[in-house]
């Protein structure tokens, strides 16, 4: 019989390494050399820069909020950029075209997003369907279901006469108050309300109960449903959690641009997960949390802002943040093997 050397213990330096957060400040650090080296003739020094970085940067954040729960819990949702568009083309018909209260709309569009994110939940945890193909078929569902409602149109306050011609309204106070901004101008009110969101986050992965099932769950499925941990709900509400977020994104993304395009918010998904995995969050489940989202958010809203203000082609851009993906994901597959 064999005896097995004993691992050898690492460095200082690798252990350090080891830890998520520390990899994901560092790429927050060199972005923003980046930003110091790549300046726009000093354009990246200019205070209203880094407003606008974290204000462009905050709807990714909601997203990516809600993906982080799933992703914990071993998942994937892919119709966050599509219900996102649902709820916006949903909220500007109610607070444009129809003139509902906010007191009305929002709550109805919330659910509307847990709605959406539940039923990618159900399919996975009751039918078994992989979430990639599941929360794909709710991605094209909900976008041509946002087309539908919309006439493949944008809601704007251009509202169209039986007889083929316009009338204009005027724009809800509830969309000025979301895209307004406070403390001086110095910070928008959408980020506050990521804040919020991230915070919620927080609360239930660190401080609720159904944050460690989460947890377990990811981390082994069969383990803790022998544990005892109720799966399916469990599952479900991950999912709905992600929509719900998802919808919050969707009626501040409504207020900032002022009408409900069903072509917005195409690829954003994509975005999200970026953000998540750079952050350190493994897409293998189990580990992760909302701290490490916020880094990643700062990280890519800075590096979106630095290639704008470069006027880096978007389809550049885009290649970037795939590239951005596979990068931290093989930090984390070099971590976990070690």
């Amino acid at each position: 019989m064999t005896r097995s050397l004993p691992e050898r213990p690492l460095s200082p330096l690798a252990r350090w390494w080891s830890v998520p957060a520390t990899r994901a400040l560092v790429a927050l650090l060199f972005v923003l050399l980046l930003g110091c080296l790549f300046n726009a003739q000093g354009a990246f020094f200019n205070p209203g820069t880094h407003r606008d970085a974290l204000r462009q940067a905050s709807v990714f954040g909601m997203l990516a909020c809600g993906l982080t729960l799933v992703i914990i819990s071993g998942g994937i949702d892919l119709a966050v950029g599509s219900v996102l568009a649902l709820v916006a083309v949903t909220f500007s018909l109610m607070s444009i075209h129809l003139g509902w209260s906010p007191w009305i709309s929002v709550p109805l569009c919330l659910l509307l997003g847990m709605f959406c994110g539940a039923i990618s939940g159900g399919l996975t945890a009751w039918f078994n369907i992989q979430a990639f193909v599941a929360t794909l078929a709710m991605m094209v569902f909900a976008r041509g279901l946002a087309k539908t409602i919309s006439g493949g149109m944008k809601v704007s306050t251009a509202v169209k006469n039986a007889d083929g011609t316009y009338y204009y309204v005027d724009v809800p106070r509830i969309f000025q108050a979301l895209d307004n901004r406070i403390l001086g101008g110095n910070l928008a009110v959408v980020s506050v309300i990521f804040l919020l969101c991230a915070l919620l986050a927080w609360l239930a992965l660190a401080r609720h109960y159904w944050g460690r099932q989460i947890y377990a769950l990811g981390s082994n499925e069969e383990a803790a449903r022998l544990s005892g941990v109720a799966v399916r709900p469990t599952k479900i509400l991950a999912y709905a959690a992600s929509g719900l977020f998802a919808a919050v994104a969707g009626i501040c993304q409504a207020a900032q641009e002022q009408q409900g395009d069903p072509e917005t918010a195409v690829g954003y998904e994509l975005t999200a997960i970026a953000i998540v995995v750079i952050g350190g969050t493994t897409l293998a489940g189990g580990r992760g949390g909302i701290g490490l989202t916020l880094l990643g958010t700062l990280t890519i809203g800075y590096l979106e802002k630095i290639l704008s203000i470069n006027a880096v082609p978007e389809a550049s851009r885009l290649m970037l943040t795939g590239a951005i993906i596979v990068i931290a994901v093989l930090a984390q597959r070099r971590r976990h093997l070690r």
